[in-house]
């Protein structure tokens, strides 16, 4: 990974004790003083180091965004409601969170002149019309994880231009890597799953859908980027750029874990999105960020690092750990 070019900071990140938020606290630390605002729902307290201020508290409430807020040069804003079924269920309950907690934000960061990198997603494209995906393609939001997660992005670039806060917002396609877990950790970790305990791996539809995962190590590059960048205002691809067939990264995954896993298909789901993948050369242009971790070398060191982790636990003679799921 690049050295880190936020030095000597104090640095906020929401959902940092989550999936993607915990990695980028571990990039942060060494260099920065790190707070973490987490209403641990479904992040990790184990994930985060020793050296960080922890903030027990959840990102709508005002006075514990207020309180974790005070005095920050940088804010990543990670915390949200990610799961897309979800937000289908409960609209009402994930636009709390997912929208008006960022609204809320941004205005806590105008108060502090602080910069603010919002996580955003490839969801606000809907159904692409073509392929790969630009920073200016048709924004059809298919759910209203994608409506919410489109309105973020929108307020995020206007509070630059309105208010003159530096802001940038990043659309993540699909991020994978370690400490992926719970019901919503995606195709890679179910599969993983799948084949690791020799039961069939499941596609729904005939596999020859298709996606860009990118590793979460390079979504916090493009992080630590796009808090440095003179580039405010704008929205980012974040991907490596690869479309990878679903039927493809089955036979990756039964490959890298040696699994004899038959690979089977379901009923396709309704309204999935066939294909999707990033142009991400604004992203190289503006930020210096290119994707480095292919999906082949990604998924075995994700098998890698569970076997290390396999061979700890049984080292430790009783110790029960939590189980740690890749995705």
């Amino acid at each position: 990974m690049d050295s880190p070019p936020i030095r000597d900071e104090t640095v906020l990140v929401t959902g940092g004790a989550g999936f993607i938020g915990s990695h980028l606290v571990d990039a942060l630390v060494p260099h920065n003083e790190v707070r973490v605002l987490d209403s641990f729902t479904t992040g990790d307290r184990t994930h985060l180091p020793d050296d960080v201020t922890v903030i027990d508290g959840d990102v709508r409430d005002p006075i514990a965004l207020q309180q974790s807020a005070r005095g920050v040069d940088v804010i990543f804003h990670h915390a949200a409601v990610v799961s897309v079924s979800r937000s289908v269920d409960e609209p009402r309950q994930s636009n709390r969170t997912n929208l008006e907690a960022s609204l809320l934000l941004l205005e806590q960061a105008r108060q502090e002149d602080a910069r603010v990198v919002v996580a955003s997603s490839a969801a606000v494209y809907g159904h692409p019309e073509e392929l790969p995906l630009t920073e200016t393609a048709p924004t059809n939001p298919t759910t209203p994880y994608g409506v919410q997660k489109l309105a973020t992005d929108q307020y995020t670039r206007l509070y630059e231009d309105l208010y003159g806060l530096p802001t940038v917002a990043l659309r993540y396609f699909n991020v994978y890597g370690p400490r992926q877990q719970g019901p919503y950790s995606g195709v890679i970790s179910t599969f993983l799953e799948q084949a690791r305990a020799g039961d069939p791996i499941t596609i729904e539809g005939d596999g020859q859908q298709s996606r860009d995962f990118v590793h979460v190590s390079d979504v916090v590059r493009a992080n630590m980027r796009a808090a440095t960048t003179d580039a405010v205002g704008e929205a980012y691809n974040i991907g490596t750029g690869q479309r990878t067939s679903i039927l493809t990264l089955a036979e990756t995954i039964r490959s890298a874990t040696g699994s004899s896993s038959p690979i089977v298909h379901r009923e396709p789901r309704a309204g999935d999105i066939r294909h999707s993948s990033a142009d991400t050369s604004k992203a190289t242009r503006d930020l210096g960020f290119t994707a480095r971790v292919g999906l082949e070398s990604g998924v075995r060191s994700l098998v890698g690092d569970r076997r290390e982790r396999s061979t700890d636990e049984t080292a430790g003679a009783g110790l029960e750990e939590p189980e740690e799921r890749f995705g």
